[in-house]
């Protein structure tokens, strides 16, 4: 953006009240619950700029969230809201790393925030050793090419059968490195109506999932960020891992 001066990060919660039941279930990532995080952030980020403009004029600013390449974690890091751990997901100290991050880039010259928070892993390395297929190489270090959300997500071939067992029934996303953090014992509910999953989704189940057709899919995940891989590839993946 030309003539940008200030990024403006914010940070919203989705770690859900009500998870998906487990038992005879395949799973999906906490953040596709609900509504794609995009739009939710997205018009939050714009009544943001609404809010600043009515109170200050009209300036030159740009809306993001992981809709760009913009280092969203770093900017959030430096900003004050949280620290980078070992799983290379940004971690609040109270609110835990199920965060959706956002970020406002601006033409105008701000008050910065210098004040940096204290590394939150220490020791701890519960992430390294619980991811299934060793995708945290090393701390603060991701082999995204091993990781199961870029396999379930954004990957578009066949998927290694050699790997079957290590996926661990997750057929879009994964949380295990977030899940086993000590940070998220801590976390809050969220309360945005948007991001809660639907009954729909509360009700599926394997026989469910393995039956899904495309038009349930389309209704389904209408305004779903799973709308990702499309149809075609979480079939793909629900194949993969087909217990019946």
């Amino acid at each position: 953006m030309p003539g940008a001066k200030s990024v403006i990060s914010v940070l919203m919660n989705y770690f859900p009240a009500e998870k998906l039941p487990e038992n005879n279930n395949y799973k999906i990532a906490k953040y596709a619950y609900g509504k794609d995080y995009h739009l939710v952030i997205r018009e939050k980020l714009d009544l943001l700029i609404k809010e600043i403009k009515e109170r200050i004029g009209d300036f030159e600013v740009r809306a993001f969230t992981d809709s760009a390449p913009v280092l969203d974690k770093a900017w959030a890091e430096k900003a004050g809201l949280g620290r980078i751990g070992k799983n290379s997901c940004l971690i609040h100290p109270k609110l835990g790393s199920f965060v959706f991050i956002g970020e406002l880039i601006t033409n105008l010259e701000l008050e910065y925030n210098s004040q940096r928070i204290n590394d939150l892993c220490g020791g701890c390395t519960r992430c390294i050793d619980a991811c299934p297929t060793g995708a945290i190489i090393a701390p603060w270090l991701l082999d995204a090419r091993k990781c199961i959300s870029y396999y379930t997500i954004e990957y578009r071939g066949d998927l290694p059968p050699d790997e079957k067992e290590k996926f661990k029934d997750w057929i879009f996303g994964c949380d295990i490195c977030q899940d086993v953090c000590p940070w998220n014992r801590k976390a809050e509910p969220h309360d945005e109506s948007s991001l809660k999953p639907s009954t729909r989704l509360l009700e599926m189940d394997i026989e469910k999932w393995e039956q899904l057709t495309k038009e349930q899919f389309n209704i389904l995940f209408r305004e779903s960020a799973v709308k990702r891989t499309k149809f075609e590839g979480l079939r793909r993946n629900i194949t993969f891992l087909k217990k019946n």
